[in-house]
């Protein structure tokens, strides 16, 4: 996928040397979770970044471009990664995609049709939305044995009354002021007949990958950024102060309600909505947990909120017996690219499921239960998958690329060595390489403190810990957006 087809003029700041991002992406691969760093190349010219080589499944070829595109410096990437996995006879597979969308507890209504070739699925229908449609892609990529998905025939119907240009326009700019996720202070919107023209700058090329994702949400047919230029100096805390500042409880609302109407496993059930102090209590009913959770997450995203009581219930319209909730989920964690290999044992009782097995990393145990999750008639996971053992930090940063000079190079201690790889990573992250960061490490417990500008900063700050390899996060960091005072 080619995020960024025009390259940024000479900007008057730093530049990342395009070797230490190639060296710092290889890293990453190496140390993150649910890609197959062996098995891809790296090469970066002037901040865009190419990946060639092969993935093992369609979820970790757009795993490797996410990871990239994270990655401080990079201005945009060209995904040429090819997918290799083991042959699935085109009868197996077609039932496979055809019961993960009936099992998934939002696709399972949709006019969605399939066929199988080769494992190439060709998908054919009609979706209300563009994110209806990223919600199937996204299903279907997390089925075993599927290359390649051929999306063209499947249409987005989109609502009786079409968005005039200047709506179109209007809801991208909101949404964008609203999403903790992107700083959009240097960039212009503008939409002629439905096409949505973005210029300007952003800081890295994951804003501007979901700037894009913003645009055809709010009904573009075709979005045009190749003006949109990626540059390393605005990242500049400066450019975000006056987004990150102090909002009334009835615009938060709104806000969170706007969100939450554009999110195809939430918007059906209308969640109410309170404010106050930034805090935010979604409450009613929905259909399934993956509704509950991603409602919250939707939330967590919202610039003002500062923290989400979820008091949503789940209430499916029909009861399934714990002994089908049971089997579908066990046929669902044997289809997903990610966790088939492994043995888990599915206890459902009332409809809360307990998930018992042991996987290699916390990836897969999230993965395990975001399976678990997504399937119908499902009330609550309780998650008791056990990592076995913990990663080692022994895959040391080079030293060009750590984030200091690095004292006690040949230390033996293991607490050490993962500190400084814990350090280097948050260096090169292009959220966390400017937020007030302590890190400590003590028997592989890494404890985290000082200060970030967003929840969502600081969730990633204990996900990067983990993934480095600590044994456990004590994550103490404070959030500095928006904190009511009290």
């Amino acid at each position: 996928m080619l995020v960024s087809e025009t390259l940024t003029p000479s900007a008057p700041a730093e530049q990342v040397a395009d070797a230490d991002i190639t060296a710092a992406i290889d890293m990453f691969f190496l140390t993150k979770k649910g890609v197959n760093s062996h098995l891809i190349d790296v090469a970066t010219r002037e901040g865009i970044v190419e990946l060639t080589g092969s993935a093992d499944n369609l979820l970790a070829r757009e795993r490797a471009e996410e990871i990239a595109l994270a990655v401080r410096g990079v201005r945009g990437v060209i995904n040429e990664l090819v997918i290799k996995t083991s042959d699935v006879p085109d009868a197996r597979l077609l039932t496979d995609v055809e019961q993960a969308l009936t099992d998934d507890a939002a696709t399972n209504d949709y006019d969605v049709r399939c066929t199988v070739h080769d494992g190439v699925v060709t998908l054919a229908g009609t979706v209300q939305t563009w994110a209806e449609k990223q919600l199937v892609l996204r299903v279907l990529r997390g089925v075993k044995g599927v290359r390649q998905i051929r999306e063209e025939q499947l249409r987005i119907r989109g609502g009786e009354i079409q968005n005039s240009d200047a709506e179109i326009t209007t809801q991208i700019r909101e949404q964008l002021d609203w999403d903790i996720q992107v700083n959009s202070a240097l960039v212009e919107v503008r939409t002629n007949e439905r096409v949505v023209h973005l210029a300007g700058t952003v800081g890295t090329a994951a804003e501007k990958t979901r700037i894009v994702a913003t645009a055809y949400q709010a009904g573009a047919t075709r979005v045009d950024a190749r003006d949109l230029f990626v540059a390393y100096w605005a990242l500049g805390r400066e450019l975000r102060q006056e987004k990150f500042a102090p909002k009334p409880d009835e615009a938060i609302a709104q806000a969170v309600r706007d969100v939450l109407r554009l999110d195809p496993r939430v918007r059906a059930y209308h969640p109410m909505v309170r404010v106050r102090d930034g805090v935010v209590t979604l409450s009613g009913p929905v259909s399934n947990l993956r509704a509950k959770q991603a409602a919250e997450l939707d939330t967590r995203n919202v610039v003002g909120v500062w923290d989400v009581h979820n008091l949503l219930k789940v209430r499916t319209e029909r009861v399934s017996p714990d002994g089908d909730i049971q089997q579908t989920i066990v046929d669902a964690l044997a289809r997903d690219p990610y966790v088939h290999r492994f043995s888990f044992t599915v206890n459902v009782h009332n409809g809360k499921v307990y998930l018992y097995g042991r996987v290699d990393n916390h990836f897969e145990q999230e993965q395990a239960s975001l399976v678990a999750a997504s399937v119908n008639g499902v009330l609550d996971v309780e998650n008791r998958v056990l990592v076995a053992g913990q990663e080692s930090p022994d895959a040391a940063w080079p030293d060009f690329l750590r984030a200091a000079p690095a004292r006690h190079a040949a230390s033996p201690d293991p607490d050490h060595a993962l500190a400084e790889s814990i350090r280097t990573r948050f260096f090169w992250s292009a959220s966390l390489h400017d937020q007030d960061v302590e890190v400590r490490v003590e028997n592989g417990r890494a404890t985290l403190t000082g200060t970030v500008d967003t929840w969502l900063e600081r969730r990633l700050a204990a996900r990067e810990a983990y993934e480095v390899g600590a044994r456990d996060v004590n994550n103490h960091l404070r959030v500095l957006m928006d904190k009511p005072s009290l």
